[in-house]
Order: structure tokens, then sequence, then C-alpha cells
């Protein structure tokens, strides 16, 4: 009965939601950079520096909270730009794109995410945010993005971060178990579950950041995916992790769930980005 109402508050969210964030939009004196390279190291080739950016979209006010978004799209398409229903939400959005399969191979993916992160601490007080008060989020391939950087704390490590900075990770609909790209990279059926050193099973911990879990309805979503998810949750529950929260969004499947769990970001957001 909770799934259900949850599912009608969120379609009826949806049918007002397009006016509203016009409404806001106009109003509210957001700023967007487009662009901006986020890796600069030397040996950067031709498709790393198309790849490696990143758009900057945030309010007009002081110290706000940032989202760092990765698009979706199996680790092999998809692009940066952000979605109207994650503008004006009182949050900064930095969505980065990032390297594709076949041009490369794991871990780049998660490297360039972790880079992406490390730009936004290094730069989002010059845009007037709080570097306290970042958050990562990203949809399917994005959400497995999202555990991996948030989880396994070697990829910020790399840029001398520690993970445990982020605020709040929210994976929408990502695997938890290896990436189907990944194992496809090693010739591996995609029926066969893989949980390695790639896959965010293999890193929970109870000091991890607060995390919360969406995925579409379980009989709609990607084979598997809510009951991969639902099994991170548990071992997050039997690990003693003290805020890990899952939601399955009834009747919406891997492709249109993304919405309504973009509802669900901010006040989750608002609520860590306080500090309560």
């Amino acid at each position: 009965m909770l799934k259900k109402t949850l599912g009608l508050v969120l379609l009826f969210a949806l049918a007002i939601a397009p006016s509203f964030a016009f409404a806001q939009e106009k109003k509210s004196g957001s700023k967007l950079e487009k662009d901006i390279l986020y890796r600069s190291e030397e040996g950067l080739d031709d498709y790393a520096k198309k790849q490696c950016r990143l758009d900057v979209h945030y309010p007009s006010e002081k110290g706000f909270a940032t989202v760092v978004w990765f698009h979706g799209g199996g680790l092999t398409g998809g692009d940066k730009a952000i979605p109207a229903y994650l503008k004006d939400q009182g949050y900064a959005v930095v969505s980065a794109n990032y390297r594709h399969h076949p041009h490369v191979n794991a871990p780049v993916y998660i490297e360039d995410a972790a880079a992406a992160v490390a730009w936004t601490f290094a730069n989002i007080e010059s845009y007037g945010g709080d570097p306290n008060k970042i958050f990562v989020s990203g949809h399917s391939a994005g959400g497995y993005l999202t555990s991996m950087v948030t989880l396994d704390k070697r990829w910020l490590a790399a840029h001398q971060i520690d993970a445990d900075q982020i605020a709040g990770a929210i994976p929408h609909s990502g695997h938890t178990i290896t990436h189907f790209t990944v194992r496809k990279e090693r010739g591996i059926d995609s029926l066969k579950v893989v949980v390695d050193d790639l896959a965010p099973l293999n890193h929970v911990r109870k000091d991890a950041p607060p995390i919360l879990l969406t995925t579409g309805d379980r009989e709609m979503e990607m084979i598997g995916r809510y009951e991969e998810n639902a099994y991170l949750w548990r071992m997050f529950q039997e690990a003693g992790h003290p805020d890990c929260t899952l939601r399955e969004l009834e009747g919406f499947d891997h492709g249109n769930m993304v919405q309504p769990a973009a509802l669900l970001m901010k006040p989750f957001v608002k609520k860590h980005a306080s500090g309560k």
C-alpha cells in the first residue's frame, strides 16, 4: 500500500512539475557554465579532451549544496546535458561526461567520474558553493559510477580526497554487481553474476556516507536491478550503516523512473546538507 501511494504521489508531482520548474527557472537567476575540462594532466588524447568535460548549473545565493550528476547509457553512450527536473531545486548540478566503451575499458570510466568529483571539491567554492555539501548521483550507468566513487575509496584517494567527505550518494537504478559492460569487456556472459573489486557490493562499509538507493518497479526494471539494490541495502543493514534507504517506484520502468526518483533527492540533499 505504501509503495502504491508513493507511486500516485509521484505521478501527481510529475504532472505539475514541468510548469513549476519553468516558473522557478525564470525567477531563479541561476547560471550555467558549459564544457569545462576537468582533467588537464599531460598526455590526454583528443577523445579524452572531448569527453572529460562538465557543465555547472548553480544558483545565485551562496553556500549552496551541489549534486555531481552522471548520465546513464550503459557506459557506452549518453551525454551530460542537465535534465530540466534537476535544475533550480535549491542545489547546484555539476553534470559530467566521461569516456565510453569501446574507446576505453574499465576502470577508465570510474577514474573519470572520480576526477569530476575531485574537480567539484576543488572548484565549487569559487561558484559560491559549500565544498562540505557535495553529493554524488546518477542514473543507471551513472548510478553505478556514483556507488563506485563513493564506496571504493581508492578512486578519490588518487586525488587526495577521502570519499567520506561526500555528503551523500543517490544512485538511481545502478548496478551493484560488476557492470554488464565491464563483464562484456572480459568476455563474460551478461547473465553471469560477478561481484569483484569493480562491484559496489564488494565495498560495503559501515562508515560510508548517507545513501539513498532508488529503482523502478521490480517487475518493470532491467533484469535483477531492484533485487541487486535490495541486496546492497541489506548488506548495509548487516554492516551497521546508520543511513541507507531503498525506494522502489511502483509503475515506473528503468528508463522513466529517474524523473520521479529525482523528486526524492531534494529532501535527502536538504536533510544532509543541513547536518541533521
